[in-house]
């Protein structure tokens, strides 16, 4: 059953117990190894990175067999990696193998969009429940791969890996517009739907955007990616250094008042 065509099975859909077992799995496994990482040095964090993005391309190119084998060539949606989570492959590569500004494009992608991306896909697993068993290679991949951004993300936050700040909307931006332009070539071509921006995904939220925007969905929705994410954990990030901040700054004040009435 792990690698049989989607034709032959019945899929479990989306929050049924199938997809709560999986996602309560994922969630420990992240809370686990957050647990014994977070401590880690900067150079211990990028093995991390390297290890996994190694580990999620081969299991990339072990669904992109098993969907060229299931479905063909002429399949493009299925098996061309170009959608907003499939930038952690990229990003992967940049963050953990690259330097400069290619590493820092990286760097900023896995700690923001890369966080985001994983946790709508856990709770909404639209690209995979929804065709697929829950005990399916496609389904086991997809928690696997999106589990992975969210524990890398925080990972590189809670160890400092990565600081985040508001200019760096630059790199994220570069390469959600790289990789969409990309895709939506592609898409004219083969009429396909990459990275979610050439037509409508019924069912989804992404319907609303498609219904709303009309004929500039396209541009719609590549704003939308590489603005939003960003802008959402940067917000957060922001906050909760913020508090930080200030529960340090008055500790430090109060430590002087004690000092001074001694």
């Amino acid at each position: 059953m792990l690698f049989k065509n989607s034709e032959e099975l019945i899929p479990c859909g989306m929050f049924s117990v199938e997809h709560f077992i999986l996602l309560a799995i994922t969630v420990i496994c992240i809370a686990v190894a957050l647990k014994y990482t977070s401590h880690f040095e900067k150079d211990k964090v990028k093995k991390i990175i390297r290890k996994s993005t190694i580990i999620l391309w081969i299991l990339e190119i072990i669904k992109i067999t098993y969907n060229i084998i299931n479905y063909g060539f002429t399949a493009v949606n299925k098996y061309i990696p170009l959608y907003f989570c499939s930038l952690i492959l990229y990003a992967g590569i940049f963050s953990g193998f690259c330097k400069g500004t290619i590493k820092k494009v990286g760097d900023v992608f896995l700690s923001t969009g890369g966080i985001i991306a994983g946790m709508v896909f856990l709770i909404f697993p639209l690209t995979s429940l929804t065709t697929y068993p829950a005990f399916h290679f496609i389904s086991i991949h997809s928690f696997i791969l999106h589990g992975t951004m969210i524990y890398i993300g925080i990972l590189m936050l809670t160890t400092k890996y990565t600081i985040i700040e508001k200019k760096d909307i630059t790199y994220y931006s570069a390469i959600i517009v790289i990789i969409s332009s990309i895709a939506y070539i592609i898409n004219l071509v083969f009429d396909s739907n990459l990275m979610f921006i050439s037509q409508n995904y019924p069912g989804t939220f992404i319907e609303i955007i498609y219904n709303l925007s009309g004929n500039l969905f396209p541009l719609v929705m590549v704003v939308l990616q590489a603005t939003l994410p960003f802008y959402i954990v940067y917000g957060i990030y922001n906050k909760i250094n913020g508090k930080n901040i200030n529960i340090k700054v008055c500790s430090n004040t109060k430590e002087k008042e004690e000092i001074y009435i001694n």
